[in-house]
């Protein structure tokens, strides 16, 4: 559970690090970026030898999953909704949801709770607008965030089950796997969609940069996923919505983006906030499995 509460406040300045000195250049690009340095911190401790026989893909195709379709579209709703991180910070909320559903699902189990309150969040969202841009805009970034948390939640619930199967094979031996997976898809992604022109990095974003692919990326998604495997669905799913209140609060009063907003457009927030937190709310009434 330690893993888990180290990575929350980690990954909390994420959010408002993006929005403040990433806008504007490519997704696909800086997603391939964070994802290879990262890998680049684990190749070193990878021991083919030590991965258990038919493993190699799926440890690969995990990555590909949690971290490479993850990333391509994270990153991609920074782009919809420029100096506004809090609402991608926000849009992430559903995710503990999936983690559940998915647990669930791989158990041959439904709850129409998870239904309930997937509509009661996108209620809440329909009540926000992002000040600079249309609903539009509004609504793509909101629907390349549920990708985003699907993939998320699907990695962290594959890579738990997988780990329990293999408890003797250690962590740090097999995750640069995971990132050979995740660096594929966004290598993809930025050959096909990557904007050229909009690939010139200053030396301040190249910090941050690193600051997110070594940590962010790097020590945050390690430590992420061998906290998950170390407990139940439930506290996983708990602790994915841990970093949402802090990256809004980083964002809105860290990075300044409360300046940003006005009057109803305060008020509007806060509403949706409240309903897409309480669609997760009715969420962890459901009884969940271990």
């Amino acid at each position: 559970m330690q893993y888990l509460a180290i990575v929350s406040l980690i990954w909390a300045f994420s959010f408002g690090l993006i929005g403040k000195y990433l806008p504007g250049v490519d997704p696909f690009y800086i997603a391939a970026l964070r994802l290879g340095i990262a890998g680049l911190v684990f190749l070193p401790f990878l021991r083919l030898s030590k991965v258990p026989p038919g493993s190699q893909l799926k440890l690969i195709g995990c990555g590909a999953v949690q971290f490479g379709i993850m990333y391509v579209s994270y990153m991609a709703a920074f782009q919809f909704i420029p100096a506004q991180s809090h609402l991608v910070a926000l849009f992430s909320i559903l995710t503990p949801l999936y983690v559940v559903l998915i647990n669930d699902l791989r158990q041959c189990q439904f709850h129409r709770k998870y239904l309930y309150a997937a509509l009661l969040a996108i209620a809440g969202a329909a009540t926000i607008k992002a000040k600079a841009g249309s609903m539009d805009s509004l609504w793509i970034a909101f629907g390349l965030m549920q990708v985003a948390g699907v993939a998320f939640g699907f990695g962290q619930v594959y890579y738990r089950d997988w780990k329990r199967s293999h408890p003797a094979t250690k962590d740090h031996q097999v995750f640069a796997l995971l990132y050979i997976g995740g660096i594929a898809v966004a290598t993809v992604a930025s050959i096909l969609c990557t904007n050229w022109e909009k690939t010139q990095l200053s030396a301040q974003q190249i910090q941050v940069l690193l600051y997110l692919g070594l940590v962010a990326s790097g020590l945050g998604f390690f430590l992420w996923n061998k906290g998950a495997a170390l407990c139940r669905a439930g506290t996983l799913a708990a602790f994915n919505n841990a970093v949402v209140p802090l990256a809004m609060a980083c964002s809105l009063f860290i990075f300044g983006e409360i300046s940003e907003i006005e009057g109803t457009a305060l008020i509007r927030l806060l509403i949706g906030s409240a309903c897409i937190v309480g669609a997760v709310f009715l969420a962890e009434k459901t009884p969940r499995q271990s």
